[in-house]
């Protein structure tokens, strides 16, 4: 079904252990609502859009012509506000691109910028005060759905901001071409806005001369965290807005094209949320012939999402999520006690006895010797990378992979066997494909075939269900 509900059966210990093991869904006749029965929630909303795109984004239009396709698509959203209004929904998040469409130079994009004042510096009310700022029709029409809808608003747009030629960093055009997120408050108030820093060669755009760290408040769930897409691989705005430990939640527009098996769009959202004990609100694009798809309300304990490659209709998720997210990976939830399987993988990492006690008496387990000689070591090509792996073999067991100064860990337990073969990987060096940057990686996957050279492939279906716990660690001599 498109709206799954996963629990914490398999839990991804740190971001970016990609294990494609999340079910591919099929349409669904209507929104998505999920149902919890917390004491302490919000409601939020996702929308993942099916834009009207420029049939040529190389060639020069008009404004009038820009804005004309531009409101079709915020017609969409306005019906999908007044949809989500009806279900007391108080912030909605919609995807990256949604708006203008993407292929862009730099010129040609041009008719499609809405001006941008910076909140910092200036209170702004888009609906309530139009004839302020030119150029900002877009906003105007954002900021008016916040106020019909009475919710809090996340979209995304294309944006521009004059520079003199006294800045050395001013483009030679006299002006900074920004993709950018909004944020609306149920009044209509421009609240902030954040320019996406790690651009996935979007040559229509600029990359801010600072990295924007922009967090907002609401009165229904305190503090949230926001950045775009790409931006969610990186340590800067994504890890650093973090540090912050009052934000609870982060929205987060995307336009997501899946590659398997490490950047699948629900995956990287989920691990996100497991990892850092967070609730995401990810609305992605839907152009399923472009292989973009998944969107989904993630808790650290339960996602809520939507993929599907079948059906060229966008898609709504409601959910209602919790103010205050109880993580189990890595952190404390809120009884102050860690996950039992995590707490005993910490164990058996650190080489200490670990004991459980039960009704009757306190079992021990010994202090586990790392065997490295088994289960083989192999390489094997993975999204351009050569990645080191083992193979997971067995009904359980403890497993370690190491690839320069990274080693993965993995603790793991299956009912059954079957005719299927998984494997461990690590890669720690330069990715270069498709952009050059350096990556640590850790990655349990299915491999397409009984043979190792089959790891790495893309694989979207899979029998065997694994309940499994993972590490990395920097330094192998010291687990």
């Amino acid at each position: 079904m498109v709206c799954a509900m996963s629990g914490a059966g398999s839990q991804l210990a740190l971001f970016l252990c990609g294990c494609y093991v999340v079910a591919l869904g099929v349409p669904a006749a209507g929104p998505c609502v999920a149902e919890h029965q917390e004491a302490e929630y919000y409601v939020a909303a996702v929308y993942e859009h099916q834009s009207v795109l420029s049939p040529d984004p190389l060639a020069l239009t008009s404004r009038k012509q820009a804005l004309e396709l531009m409101n079709q698509n915020l017609d969409v959203y306005e019906q999908q506000v007044m949809t989500a209004a009806q279900k007391g929904v108080q912030i909605i998040v919609f995807p990256e691109d949604g708006i203008h469409g993407f292929n862009f130079t730099r010129t040609s994009i041009y008719p499609f910028l809405d001006f941008m004042p910076s909140p910092q510096l200036v209170r702004w009310n888009p609906c309530l005060e139009p004839h302020r700022f030119n150029d900002t029709e877009v906003l105007q029409r954002l900021s008016c759905m916040a106020i019909k809808g009475d919710m809090f608003l996340v979209a995304n747009l294309a944006t521009k901001q004059p520079c003199h030629s006294s800045d050395p960093a001013c483009p030679n055009d006299g002006r900074y071409q920004f993709n950018t997120n909004v944020v609306f408050s149920n009044n209509g108030t421009l609240v902030d806005r954040y320019r996406k820093h790690n651009l996935y060669f979007e040559a229509a755009f600029d990359t801010p001369l600072q990295v924007d760290h922009i967090t907002f408040d609401t009165p229904f769930a305190g503090k949230f965290g926001v950045f775009t897409c790409f931006d969610i691989l990186f340590f800067d705005p994504a890890i650093r807005i973090l540090r912050d430990s009052e934000v609870k939640h982060i929205v987060y527009p995307t336009a997501w094209m899946n590659q398997l098996p490490l950047l699948a769009a629900i995956e990287i959202q989920k691990a996100f949320a497991i990892a850092f004990g967070i609730n995401v609100l990810a609305a992605n694009i839907h152009h399923p012939f472009l292989g973009m798809t998944g969107s989904g309300i993630h808790t650290p304990l339960k996602s809520f999402w939507y993929h599907d490659m079948e059906n060229p209709r966008g898609h709504l998720i409601i959910s209602q999520v919790a103010k205050n997210p109880q993580g189990l990976i890595g952190t404390e939830n809120a009884t102050g006690k860690m996950d039992l399987s995590h707490s005993k993988f910490l164990k058996i990492l650190s080489g200490e006895p670990y004991c459980e006690k039960d009704a009757q008496e306190v079992h021990c387990d010994e202090a586990t010797t790392w065997n490295m000689n088994a289960p083989p070591t192999f390489h094997s090509e993975m999204m351009y990378d050569n990645f080191t792996l083992v193979p997971v073999w067995g009904k359980e067991g403890y497993l370690q992979v190491c690839s320069n100064g990274l080693c993965c860990y993995l603790l793991y337990k299956r009912p059954t066997l079957s005719k299927e073969l998984y494997a461990l990987g690590a890669f720690d060096g330069l990715h270069t494909v498709h952009g050059t940057y350096y990556i640590q990686v850790c990655a349990l996957v299915k491999c397409g075939g009984l043979g190792f050279d089959t790891c790495g492939q893309e694989i979207t279906e899979h029998i065997l269900y694994l309940s499994f716990v993972s590490d990395l660690r920097d330094d192998p001599g010291n687990p």
